[in-house]
């Protein structure tokens, strides 16, 4: 039994891929999912314990990862709701399957949301190419949208974030200052790119699209009916209105007390589309997070304006 090849958001936190995959995955021919992270591991146990199959544990802060998501999706795909004991069932749900690769539970996902295209925005996956070797080891047929936004505004919402400062330091984002370390986001950002770029070139050049944040932000509608031509979708009045309406999915909400995140706090407390305020940012000048007053590296420059940056 067959079903549609998934569908992929790949960005850096703080990217709008909350409002994208808001949009594009209330299309009738897709569903968008909570962040599910599963391809950061290779098997199941794995995933829910952050130790190797060799006995070795994973990053000392990857219990900090948050499951909210594929146990809000698990959830909703085979209880039809989010509850305190769906989700205990979801977990319940994970844990049966320890012995099996992520793989093949993304798979088993896919199943039930077929005949729709199931869509993921886990910004985890920008972090490193092996999870995103993963991703078409198991699925040779999945596309990609590359979504960029402007390295200003990506880093200044990362820091303006509810913790990420603490996230920043705990990736490492740090530059040296006098003799001291100070957070400096632009890295990650910068990182992110590469890993992505990299990836992508392996592809066939019809499987991926890029999309600029800003550009789809300013034009909603215009955005997604491009996406839709590109994935060969309908684009019509009816397909239209269920895009203008990402509060309706069954995840753009809070959760139950013990899953209750899966994407980010901010969209789930008020995710109807509203006027967009993204304002117009400059690779010139000083950043704001940097108390030497000093402007973007020169290799984050050059990759921004390889995007249409400027």
């Amino acid at each position: 039994m067959s079903h549609p090849a998934p569908l992929f958001i790949l960005a850096p936190p703080r990217s709008f891929t909350s409002v994208l995959n808001g949009v594009i995955g209330q299309h009738p021919a897709i569903l968008g999912m909570p962040e599910l992270n599963l391809f950061q591991a290779e098997t199941m146990r794995e995933f829910m314990t952050g130790v190797r199959g060799d006995g070795t544990r994973r990053s000392p802060f990857w219990h900090l990862m948050r499951h909210d998501g594929i146990l809000r999706a698990v959830a909703q795909l085979y209880a039809g709701e989010q509850t305190m004991d769906s989700v205990d069932m979801a977990r319940r749900w994970l844990l049966a399957r320890a012995d099996r690769s992520t793989g093949e539970v993304y798979r088993e996902l896919c199943m039930q949301v077929s005949p729709r295209i199931m869509l993921d925005k886990s910004p985890a996956y920008a972090r490193r190419r092996d999870y995103l070797d993963r991703i078409v080891e198991s699925f040779p047929e999945a596309r990609f949208i590359h979504l960029v936004r402007h390295p200003r505004g990506q880093c200044e919402s990362i820091l303006k974030a509810e913790g990420g400062e603490l996230v920043a330091f705990f990736m490492g984002a740090l530059a040296e200052i006098d003799g001291r370390p100070v957070i400096d986001p632009q890295r990650l950002w910068l990182e992110a790119q590469r890993v992505i770029t990299d990836f992508l070139l392996t592809l066939p050049a019809h499987r991926w699209r890029r999309v600029v944040g800003e550009e789809f932000m300013a034009d909603i509608e215009g955005g997604a009916k491009e996406l839709c031509a590109w994935l060969d979708l309908d684009a019509d009045e009816a397909a239209i209105e269920a895009m203008a309406h990402p509060e309706r999915s069954p995840f753009a909400m809070l959760g139950p007390a013990n899953a209750r995140l899966g994407n980010d706090p901010n969209f789930l407390e008020r995710p109807a589309l509203r006027p967009s305020n993204v304002k117009p940012q400059s690779l010139d000048g000083p950043l704001s997070w940097r108390p030497d007053g000093a402007s973007f590296l020169p290799e984050v420059r050059r990759v921004a304006e390889t995007f249409g940056y400027h």
